[in-house]
């Protein structure tokens, strides 16, 4: 069935009363949806009504039980079961059910256009239509933003430790401590940046030295190392290490890529 033909039924099934607006039968609403048994539709409008009571709204107000004569096998008629909706109660009905079915799909497009519809006609939302949208975040899209949130957690105490730190890092720690903020990296990569952002080079010996510029603009340290020659017993003088400081990681967190 098309959009345009759907709708059109749907018009057609709208009760418009005094007191409450717009209206729909369930019992009419039950096969557009794609039950053919009453017992398991009236399970999705109970799920529908404990939705809204336990968001703090009364469900009587738009979930009304009432009674429909429908036509049985025999051709006589008897009295049933029957709930009235109102525009808010299918649009919660629907907007809680499975919109991966085709019908419900429509159904959801169909109560969302009637409330959009009502809005241009310069009919305000009610107060539970309003409530009712605020709330319309899908569980996925809850549970992206929680996930965010933890990943952007250890991040976030990461750098609250380094604000608070003094001194400075060997490159593998360095390497850690970016890490740990949302970095790729490790040692080996880290010190080809520090290479290409032109703070270190290797020396013909094949060890890590600073440049000048980069410990004077305060990216990097270099710590003095020594050791006692094993025969003479004196002491010799090695390349000093080369050592990241708190600014240099801040300013390696911002040319890698990390949070400003």
């Amino acid at each position: 069935m098309s959009a345009i033909a759907l709708s059109a039924q749907l018009d057609d099934l709208k009760i418009i009363t005094l007191t409450d607006g717009e209206e729909w039968s369930a019992r009419d609403l039950m096969p557009f949806a794609g039950y053919d048994r009453w017992e398991n539709f009236s399970k999705a409008v109970n799920r529908a009504i404990a939705s809204v009571n336990a968001s703090g709204l009364n469900a009587d107000d738009h979930f009304r039980g009432t009674t429909k004569m429908v036509q049985i096998g025999s051709g006589a008629r008897r009295e049933v079961e029957d709930v009235q909706l109102t525009r808010y109660a299918c649009y919660i009905l629907f907007q809680n059910a499975d919109g991966s079915k085709p019908e419900i799909a429509a159904l959801q497009q169909y109560f969302a256009v009637q409330t959009r519809a009502a809005e241009i006609a310069g009919a305000p939302l009610t107060d539970d239509e309003i409530i009712a949208r605020a709330l319309q975040i899908s569980t996925s899209r809850v549970q992206a933003l929680e996930s965010h949130v933890a990943e952007l957690t250890p991040r976030a105490e990461a750098w609250d430790e380094l604000a608070s730190a003094e001194g400075d890092y060997a490159v593998a720690d360095a390497a850690k401590i970016l890490a740990r903020a949302g970095i790729q990296t490790g040692p080996q990569r880290l010190f080809a940046d520090l290479a290409r952002f032109g703070w270190v080079y290797r020396g013909s010996d094949g060890k890590a030295r600073a440049y000048a510029r980069a410990v004077d603009d305060g990216y990097l340290a270099e710590k003095p190392q020594s050791h006692h020659h094993p025969r003479t017993g004196e002491l010799v003088l090695d390349v000093p290490q080369v050592r990241v400081t708190v600014r240099g990681l801040e300013r390696l967190r911002s040319r890698l890529g990390g949070a400003a």
